[in-house]
């Protein structure tokens, strides 16, 4: 077909989409060849496979889209895909994932299998780690309980960092912002011998912040990162690969500058806490992944060990100055308060499986992990010397008198087997199913001394020692079945079901939460279960001048969680949503009208209705934390300047977070919030200098609202320079 046919075909379809409502975004769903020739191959279904051809809605980045975006944090890739929100707030462990509805809160597992080379992170407060070195990250939405079991109830996140090189090469990278920030990163690799291969790299991000606390007269959230990786591949023989890798974040930051407000809208008031307090997150991981390889399949093994520990202190509730504070003005002194998590654990997943290239493929496995997990809170009398830290036991110090506090200790232990088969019954029609087991057995030790038990009257409360235990446990299926009518066509539809386990919520708030007349929460929150009917089609069009992907699921959510803060013993707390019903769709797609120009769209919609609670007021009502939508639109342009190997990038992105609900009454909604950012690049190829600018105009929202008025700033617009260098 002549290209001047293929260009007005492509225009039509590019209005009827408009037509039919279809908003282009940048959901940067990279079906686009990488390096010029083969389309990405992406794992996340446990099996290579190009994206396109992969039964799943899957959104990918290669290492080149990630240099050319700036994808340096996960809220970087989570703007550039649809169905997909990242909700940061209070500390740096608080970063939550939605997606398609699916929703994540403080002290709740994740809602999505986080798993970075292989290893699957073991709490979700790993999550918001700097993102450097990175060579492919893959978001794979719906449930995945099959593949993946233990809380992939939502999707699963694939991030491969850069493997060790056969050659000797580095990168250095440095960048300033308007913090004022700075940012250093660097990477070695190369061999040792013919069989040991190494790769080191690191980060370090110092800034003095963004948001201005008028009361101190300094920023509220100054940050440094100092983040180190290293790696060591050794290949003894062909068949045989042992991989040994050890990383470490130090995080020094701020934390809890929350103001109160009605509206979730409301970002007039200017943040005013009088204790800067302080945010320190420590983590630590070492791993080995033990491949051996027959001519019949594979045997995997990865073996993994983290340790976790963060302490946040600041103000408490009403985060005013002493003598204008609340409890000021009842009581005649503030509160300020303080947090303190330690985790440890270890985990193992064996798996053995056939070869790709069969008809018939298969694999089977086993997974374990034993988590130890200390947590505690508290209140201390704000006597306007500071606010300092409370690890394990209640404050002594004359300066900062405790006035509440409670500590549990949790032990968990996790096993899952699993088993997949898929069989290809001709070059058009496969048929994909995995059966997982897991089974989750919680304990709960109360440490709270008894001076400090919650009392209510006419209510049940804990004692010191007490021991509390359950077990969670579920089956998840999943059925897939491909159907390729053309090359460039694949369809697919399927059922799976997602877990994720329940938990304790600290001795004594569900007393306290009765008291108090608050409804759905107790000391020990409920599994969620969910299950998703998909149906979804990609395309390539054009001479590939045109990818076109759409899905649509329908979810059945039962025990989603939610939050509620308890004033009267300043606690975190999750309770269940017995039902929720979610509805929706995704439209994801990359426009190629030129050499060098490209255009990335998306649009996701999803739909939630709560149809269970104990208070019938609110059936009906939208679920919390949930956008009723996301769009995405960005271009990239590059061409070459002059005659010589210099290159100009030039790139904008756009994303719509469409009306979000925060609480489960629906006593405010946040309207739509707009970003844009954009990047303007000099290429030399060995070197690159490049302006940026986040969130460009400027836009002023809250973050997150919580139930009681607490809404945390998002950050304003960040701009700088970087400046890369490979050798």
């Amino acid at each position: 077909m002549p290209a001047i046919w293929n260009k007005v075909l492509l225009t039509g379809s590019v209005s009827a989409l408009a037509l039919l409502g279809v908003t282009p975004a940048v959901a940067q769903e990279q079906a686009a060849q990488e390096a010029g020739d083969g389309e990405i191959v992406v794992t996340a279904l446990r099996r290579d496979s190009t994206l396109q051809d992969t039964p799943a809605a899957i959104t990918a980045f290669n290492a080149e889209s990630i240099e050319n975006a700036g994808i340096d944090k996960a809220a970087d890739f989570i703007g550039l895909t649809s169905n997909v929100q990242l909700i940061e707030t209070q500390n740096a462990g608080n970063a939550f994932v939605i997606i398609r509805g699916i929703t994540q809160n403080r002290n709740s597992e994740p809602s999505v299998a986080v798993v970075v080379d292989g290893v699957q992170q073991v709490n979700a407060a790993q999550f918001s780690q700097e993102l450097f070195d990175i060579e492919q990250i893959e978001i794979l939405k719906g449930p995945q309980g099959g593949l993946y079991g233990r809380n992939a109830i939502g999707g699963a996140i694939i991030i491969n960092t850069k493997q060790p090189s056969d050659e000797f090469e580095g990168r250095v990278f440095a960048g300033i912002d308007n913090g004022f920030g700075y940012t250093l990163r660097a990477g070695i690799s190369g061999p040792i011998s013919d069989t040991l291969k190494f790769r080191l790299s690191g980060s370090y991000r110092d800034t003095e912040g963004y948001i201005p606390n008028t009361f101190l007269g300094e920023d509220a959230d100054p940050l440094e990162d100092i983040s180190l990786r290293g790696k060591l591949l050794w290949t003894p023989t062909d068949q045989l690969s042992v991989d040994l890798r050890a990383s470490m974040s130090l995080l020094r930051t701020q934390a809890l500058y929350y103001n109160i407000v009605a509206d979730v809208n409301d970002t007039s008031l200017p943040v005013r806490v009088n204790n800067a307090g302080q945010n320190d997150r420590d983590i630590y991981n070492v791993s080995a992944k033990i491949d051996y390889k027959a001519d019949w399949g594979s045997i995997t093994s990865v073996t993994s060990y983290d340790t976790l520990s963060e302490i946040l202190t600041g103000d408490a509730f009403n985060f005013l100055p002493i003598r204008e504070s609340l409890f000021f003005a009842i009581f005649g002194f503030d509160l300020n308060q303080s947090q303190f998590l330690d985790v440890e654990a270890i985990s193992q997943d064996l798996r053995i499986q056939s070869n790709d290239d069969n008809a018939f493929t298969w694999s089977l496995g086993g997974y374990f992990i034993d988590t130890n997990r200390y947590i505690s809170t508290g209140n201390m009398v704000d006597t306007g010397q500071g606010v300092f830290p409370v690890f394990r036991t209640p404050s002594t110090d004359p300066r900062n008198p405790q006035a509440t506090f409670l500590a549990d200790a949790q032990n968990n232990f996790a096993w899952a087997i699993y088993a997949n088969i898929g069989y290809e019954f001709s070059d058009s029609f496969r048929v994909d199913a995995s059966l997982r087991y897991d089974k989750d057995r919680r304990r709960n030790r109360t440490l709270t001394p008894t001076a400090f038990i919650p009392v209510v009257p006419g209510f049940p409360t804990g004692r010191t020692g007490e021991v509390r235990r359950e077990t969670f446990d579920e089956w998840q299926p999943k059925v897939t079945l491909t159907y390729k009518p053309a090359e460039n066509v694949t369809i697919y539809g399927g059922y799976s079901r997602g877990f994720r386990s329940g938990g304790f919520n600290q001795t004594g708030v569900g007393a306290v939460a009765a008291g108090t007349g608050v409804v759905g929460v107790a000391d020990i929150y409920e599994a969620e279960v969910a299950d998703t009917f998909e149906l979804g089609v990609k395309t390539n069009l054009f001479d590939r001048m045109l990818t076109l992907n759409a899905s649509a699921y329908t979810t059945k959510s039962e025990n989603g969680y939610f939050f509620v803060f308890l004033a009267a013993n300043s606690t975190q707390n999750l309770g269940n949503v017995p039902e929720v019903r979610l509805q929706g769709f995704e439209i994801d797609g990359t426009l190629r009208p030129a050499r060098g120009w490209d255009i990335n769209f998306g649009l996701g919609v999803t739909y939630s209705e709560i149809k269970e609670f104990p208070d019938p007021t609110v059936i009906g009502n939208e679920a919390p934390f949930i956008s009723r939508y996301t769009v995405n639109l960005g271009t990239q342009y590059e061409t070459n300047l002059g005659d010589s190997d210099l290159k100009g990038r030039i790139r904008v992105d756009y994303n719509r977070t469409g009306k979000t609900w925060f609480d489960v009454p629906n006593s405010t909604v946040r309207r739509p919030v707009d970003l844009v950012n954009a990047r303007l690049t000099l290429d030399g190829g060995a070197w690159s200098l490049t302006g940026f600018a986040d969130n460009l105009f400027n836009e002023k929202y809250n973050a997150e609202f919580s139930p009681g008025g607490f809404v945390f700033k998002a950050r304003p617009r960040v701009y700088g320079i970087e400046a890369l260098y490979k050798f």
